[in-house]
Parts: structure tokens; C-alpha cells; sequence
């Protein structure tokens, strides 16, 4: 948590559509009974001009007078806005690895079902098509493995879309298979003796190498719903959908998305 400049006491949540450490964000401090006020970054745009006084422009960031803290670190948003949070429990690295494969193997499997001309379909609410959503899947495990080869993880790193030639149906489900292959060497090798009590170098805070790859699998788990989600409203029925074997014990966000009607991806077509 960081300060800067005064303003008034009230909890601020800048966030985006879509966007799964914000929406668990703010059912964290809805769970609490904590009222905030809500600046959605894609929708007003002085959103963003109001963060720049903090030298910020990401999401989610909780603002509450001169302080500020970032989604993705709970404690540090409890810490913010006076909620007692607790000792949390981590599943074990190897039971992660083994919801990572899970993760990576059904958006593969969901991709594959995705018709070829619902691919450029856009998002509800939010600038990000099919094809990004299931590209951006496979980044994540893609960014984790950077990390690990000394570039560290900021922002833009989940931010990065694939170019033109690899949003065909193909390369997508091929990129979520190779993500699913190299992670699994990873694991193999160097994985195996990896300090994950160590500091990860990522942008958002001070987290744990285990924490770290905490957030890799639920981030990843929550896109793959949202693919789910997607095919649902298609009336395509996800072939094996994963579910509480998957995502259970893992601290994802309760929803889907920020409206979770199904019928909203054909009303958005």
C-alpha cells in the first residue's frame, strides 16, 4: 500500500470489464459489506486521469484518500479499507501444477469448438475478441515462464495480443497445447527445485514464487471460464467443462463476468 496527496476518505475500485483480479476485487469488498465507488476505466474516461495523480495506469487499484493499493495483493486491499484478513491457504505447488495442466488442457479443447466466425467476435463491455480471450489464456502460463527466465512480470505482459496471422482456430488451440507442454518440462526440470518461498519480480507487490503461480492458475482458470461462458452463449455446450475439481480451493472470483448472462455474448454479436 502506498500514499501520496490527500483527497477525500471515500474507497474508489478502478477496474475494466472482463478483467478477472477486478472482479474479485470487488466481490472481496462487497463481501465485507465495504461501499466503494465504482470507476469503470473503459466507460469514463477521466477514470484514468484520476489515477495519474498516483503515477498509475493499470487496474484494479483501490484508492482511499492519499493511499492506494493494488487488486491483485488482497491483504494489501484489506489493509487499505480496514478488513481483518487473515492467514490464507495456498493448495500445494504440485496440485497447482496439476490444475495448470487441467487449465491449459480445456481451453484447448473449448478453443477447438469455437466456430471460425465467432473468433473476431468482441467481448460485452469490453475490447477483446474471442480469439484474444483464448490467446490470452496460453500468455499467462507464457508470461509465468518468462518470469522464470529472468524478465520480469509487469503489466504489459498480460496485456500483449497475438498478431493477425495466429488467431485462426489452429494456432490457438496449438499455442494453449505448447503452454501445456513446456510448462509440464518446466515442472520437470528447473520446477523441481524451485525456492517458492522466494520473491517473485512482479509488478503488483510483494508476492511469494508460490503465490506467484497461485495467481498463474486462477487467473488462467477464470479466462477458461469465461471461454465456457462464451460457448454457452453460442449454444455450444463446453465439451468436458471444468468445474469445482478444477477451480475448487483456488481464490478466483465468484462470477464469470461483471453481468453473467450467457445470452449477452449473442446480444453483443
Amino acid at each position: 500500500m502506498e500514499t501520496i496527496g490527500a483527497t477525500d476518505d471515500a474507497i474508489r475500485v478502478y477496474w475494466m470489464t472482463g478483467c478477472s483480479s477486478c472482479l474479485r476485487t470487488k466481490e472481496f469488498l462487497t463481501r465485507h459489506g465495504v461501499p466503494f465507488l465504482s470507476r469503470n476505466v473503459l466507460e469514463d474516461e477521466t477514470a484514468f486521469e484520476e489515477l495519474s495523480r498516483f503515477g498509475l495506469k493499470q487496474v484494479p487499484i483501490v484508492t482511499r484518500g492519499d493511499a492506494w493499493a493494488n487488486g491483485q495483493v488482497l491483504r494489501d486491499v484489506a489493509k487499505l479499507c480496514g478488513i481483518a484478513y487473515g492467514e490464507q491457504r495456498m493448495l500445494p505447488v504440485d496440485e497447482m501444477r496439476r490444475r495448470l495442466d487441467a487449465v491449459l488442457g480445456g481451453a484447448a479443447r473449448f478453443i477447438g469448438q469455437m466456430p471460425d466466425e465467432a473468433l473476431g467476435q468482441l467481448l460485452p463491455n469490453r475490447p477483446r475478441s474471442f480469439a484474444q480471450l483464448g490467446w490470452h489464456i496460453a500468455n499467462i502460463a507464457d508470461a509465468f515462464l518468462e518470469h522464470e527466465d529472468g524478465i520480469p512480470l509487469t503489466f504489459d505482459s498480460y496485456m500483449r495480443v497475438p498478431e493477425p496471422q495466429d488467431e485462426t482456430r489452429g494456432k490457438l488451440v496449438a499455442y494453449c497445447e505448447e503452454m501445456r507442454r513446456r510448462m509440464s518440462d518446466w515442472f520437470d526440470g528447473p520446477g523441481r527445485t524451485r525456492d517458492w518461498s522466494a520473491r517473485a519480480d512482479v509488478y503488483y507487490g510483494e508476492q511469494t514464487m508460490h503465490e506467484f503461480l497461485e495467481r498463474t492458475v486462477w487467473h488462467a482458470g477464470q479466462h477458461t471460464r469465461q471461454f465456457m461462458w462464451v460457448l454457452e452463449g453460442l449454444g455450444i455446450p463446453p465439451d468436458r467443462p471444468l468445474g469445482q475439481e478444477t477451480f475448487g480451493g483456488l481464490p478466483m472470483p465468484e462470477k464469470v463476468w461483471d453481468e453473467a448472462d450467457p445470452a449477452k455474448v449473442r446480444r453483443a454479436s
